[in-house]
Order: structure tokens, then sequence, then C-alpha cells
């Protein structure tokens, strides 16, 4: 079978990644209307999107092995078969039962079509020096799912409710399999340094930066499953009008458009562990400006342009730095592990945003948590050790024919 261009590589990666994680941010949108219907808690919704956040991380790192083995596209495939049982599922939910069940298949759905797989297919389609610029469009392809997505299922919830709207988006996400066939064909790259995979685990398991990244990670989940979970249902909790929050969402994808690219560009420029510790340090600030500033619809879209400019910038960054210190033999895998912890972020982020609220009626805390967690993030990428392994300057991995 002939190998896709490294552009169809690119092209239908973005649009695998566009409906996967724009699918994915819809969720904030139900949280208010399937809550009230099945009466069931905010914690009730917030634990099935923190167990659908969990399980996509545990399937990252199978999903990349997968598809270092066996190839990005059959894997591209089984996610999105998945996601869309998931989808149908959770339209015909009836209770938290119902719901959780239907979060696994999503879970594990989003864990095959997201960054792991896809990324490791680009990077190792395109040159060193276009590596870094190439993961950022990319991710920017994440990002403009959410800006088109997001208002997309606000449309259909709106017009048909949230059963139909789910049945449609059920089959949105089949689309993802057709677009699999063009990431198909690379399996991996020709190992010349003779590594296993469990060589590669361990050194990468005893490797200080790789332990820091792991941490840093952890805060992108936090942040980003909190703001797009709960933050619809904290604007219409405050009296805001219903679009807001859809259009706030969408705000922050269409800026992280432009982020992931500008973040991704100055990757190939710049030390990517300084970029990450200004990234993260910047998320604080902004999450600090939003609880203290006045609520007002303008507000709240200025914080949404300025989040989603930081939004998944990490992403080109974090998954380059793998690639950089560790090679691309590995790098599905690898980068796997560390969105594992990106996603045990997202589970608590997604679940305490629900807990708190159930607790004390408000989100105060977790606004809070999140500008900690911010300035934490900032500092633990600060000494990490970026320069590439001894052994790839003696034997480097070279893309496969």
């Amino acid at each position: 079978m002939k190998k896709p261009s490294m552009w169809t590589v690119i092209i239908c990666g973005a649009l695998i990644l566009t409906l996967a994680t724009g699918l994915r941010q819809t969720m904030g949108l139900f949280l208010k209307p399937i809550s009230l219907d099945l009466e069931i808690g905010r914690e009730v919704f917030g634990f099935g999107i923190a167990i659908q956040n969990l399980l996509w991380g545990l399937a990252a790192p199978f999903a990349g092995a997968m598809a270092d083995r066996y190839g990005t596209g059959r894997v591209g495939v089984i996610g999105g078969l998945l996601y869309m049982i998931g989808l149908a599922v959770m339209g015909l939910s009836t209770g938290g039962g119902t719901l959780t069940f239907a979060n696994f298949f999503i879970g594990i759905g989003l864990g095959f079509t997201g960054f792991s797989a896809v990324l490791g297919a680009v990077g190792r389609v395109t040159p060193p020096e276009k590596r870094s610029v190439a993961l950022g469009i990319v991710t920017a392809g994440g990002s403009f799912g959410q800006f088109a997505v997001v208002p997309y299922g606000h449309l259909l919830l709106d017009s048909w409710g949230w059963q139909i709207a789910l049945f449609v988006l059920a089959g949105t996400a089949f689309l993802m399999v057709p677009l699999s066939r063009g990431i198909a064909g690379f399996i991996g790259v020709q190992n010349t340094t003779g590594q296993s995979m469990k060589g590669a685990l361990g050194e990468a398991f005893t490797h200080r930066g790789y332990q820091l990244m792991v941490a840093g990670f952890f805060v992108c989940g936090f942040h980003v499953a909190f703001v797009a979970t709960h933050l619809p249902a904290y604007l219409a909790d405050k009296a805001m009008p219903s679009w807001l929050g859809a259009w706030t969402l969408a705000t922050i994808g269409l800026f992280n458009i432009a982020g992931s690219y500008v973040w991704g560009w100055l990757g190939g420029r710049y030390r990517k562990k300084w970029l990450l510790s200004i990234l993260y340090t910047l998320r604080a600030v902004v999450f600090l400006c939003f609880i203290l500033a006045p609520l007002s619809n303008a507000s709240v879209l200025i914080f949404g342009g300025a989040l989603g400019f930081l939004w998944l910038g990490t992403v080109p960054l974090t998954s380059g730095l793998v690639a950089q210190i560790f090679g691309l033999t590995y790098m599905s895998t690898l980068y796997g592990v560390v969105f594992l912890s990106h996603q045990v972020g997202s589970f608590f982020g997604a679940w305490m945003g629900g807990y708190l609220f159930d607790l004390t009626g408000s989100y105060q805390a977790m606004w809070w948590f999140s500008v900690a967690l911010g300035l934490f993030s900032g500092l633990v990428h600060l000494p990490i050790a970026d320069q590439p392994m001894a052994r790839l300057a003696a034997k480097p991995a070279t893309a496969s024919a």
C-alpha cells in the first residue's frame, strides 16, 4: 500500500483531531440539560466526563504502541467506531449509570483518535526542522474543531434537544473512519538503536526531565477539562445569556488555532521547556484576571480569547520535547504515557468541579486551584534536561522507507 504524502497525513490528522476534540468539547453544553432532565447532580455528570478523560488517558499509551507497531490508520478506524457508539449510547441515557457507561466508549475512542497516535504519524513523516511547526498545525486542527463543532452542537441542542443532538453527533463521529485512511501506512521508524519498547519505557521513567513533563502535563489536563466541562454551567448560574457559554468555548478554539501554530513555531526556534514554563505561568495570570475582573459578556469572551491562545500550545511543545529527547522510534508510546498524566488531571478537573459545586454551591475554589496549578507547572518545567539522549547522536533513528 502506497503511503500518503506528508501533507495528506497533516491534513487528515488535523481533521481527525478536529472531530475528536471538537465533539469532546461539546460535552459541557449537555451538563445542565442532562442533569436536570435525568434528575442527577452535577457531580454525577462530572464523574462521567472524568471517567471519559481517564480512559482517554489510559487508552493513549496502548493506542500509541499499536500505532507504532501496526499503523495509525487501523488505530483511527477503531477509535472512530468506538466514539460513535459512545455518543449514541449517551443519547439513550436514562440515568447516571448509562451516562457513565457511554463515557467508557467515548474515552477509549478518544484515546485511539487523539493526539498520541496522530502526532506520532505526523512526527514520523516530517523532517526535524519542520516537525514542531507541523505538530502545531495538526494541534490547531483540534482547536478548529472546538471553534466549529461547539456551535454546531449548540445549534443541535437548541433545535432538537439533547438526545437527538447526541445521535447526530454520533453520525458526525463516523467521519473519522474514512479520514483514518489518510494517516495509514506509517507503522514506525527504522529502529537503528536496537532499543526495545521495554527499554525505551525504562529509560524514560528514570529520566528526571520526563518525570517533570509528566507532572506538568497533569496541570494542562486539569485546566482544560474543568473549563470545557463547567464553564457553560458557571456562566448560566451567573445569569449570563445562554449563547455565551457555547461561544466562549468556540472563542477558545478560534484563538487556539493561532496559539497552537505560534507556540509550535516558537518551539522550532527556542527551547521548548522555557516556552512551556512561560505558557503555564501566563495561564495562571489569565485565570487570576478572570476571577478578579467584573463578569460581563466582554470579560468572558476576552477570557476565552486569552485562554484559547494558551489552550493547546502545550501539545506541540510537549510532544516535540519527547521526540527531541528520546527520538522517534517510540514517540507515540512515550507521548501516550505523558498524555495519561494529562488525562488524570482532566479526571480531577471535571470531577472536582462538580463535586465542589455540589458541596459548596460555587466554583470559586476551582478557579483558585487553577491559578495555583498554573504557577506550579510553570516552575516544574524549568529544570528539565532537554538534551537528546547520547544514543541518538551515535545512531539516529531514520524514517522507514
